[in-house]
């Protein structure tokens, strides 16, 4: 069965363009994982995305997401509670284009409700517009992911610059 679905492309051009979500708690902690793990990125990506149909990584062996950690191109950040993993973001820098893509993105989802997506997104968006000479910031969602998503992007000052509908 063929399902369509519509996918939105979203970008922000400046530190200025940012509506800041703060920070919700002061317990929280955002990392860049500098010791590059493949088992972090995949459970994030089996956990978060189990619930909005992310699939096409399933079937990478172990070389494979080694092979994509390996990116020197690629920051995987973070974000805790306490000690406990709440939620991640990568960030694929596309240095030829001066741009950064926010390539996953999710909160675990004990995690869902408490303001920790608006204040993430921010994080990732300063992060991004922060390094040299980058002069956009992009990433894309769809009908699969949660809901909020879309108002969240919105919200903190991102732009949808395209839209399509596919067929899944």
């Amino acid at each position: 069965m063929t399902k369509e679905i519509s996918r939105q492309y979203l970008e922000i051009r400046s530190l200025k363009d940012i509506k800041i979500s703060k920070k919700p708690d002061n317990n929280l902690f955002l990392n860049l994982i500098d010791l590059k793990d493949f088992q972090l990125n995949k459970f994030f990506y089996k956990q978060i995305g189990k619930k909005y149909n992310w699939k096409d990584r399933l079937i990478w062996t172990d070389k494979n997401w080694i092979d994509y950690i390996s990116n020197k191109n690629l920051k995987t950040f973070t974000l805790k509670k306490k000690n406990d993993l709440a939620g991640f973001f990568e960030l694929i820098i596309h240095l030829d284009k001066n741009e950064v893509e926010i390539a996953y993105f999710g909160l675990l989802e004990e995690y869902f409700g408490k303001k920790l997506g608006g204040y993430l997104l921010t994080e990732a968006l300063r992060l991004s517009l922060n390094l040299n000479n980058i002069k956009r910031v992009w990433c894309h969602t769809c009908s699969y992911d949660h809901g909020h998503g879309i108002k969240n992007y919105l919200s903190r000052g991102m732009n949808i610059f395209k839209t399509e509908t596919i067929n899944f």
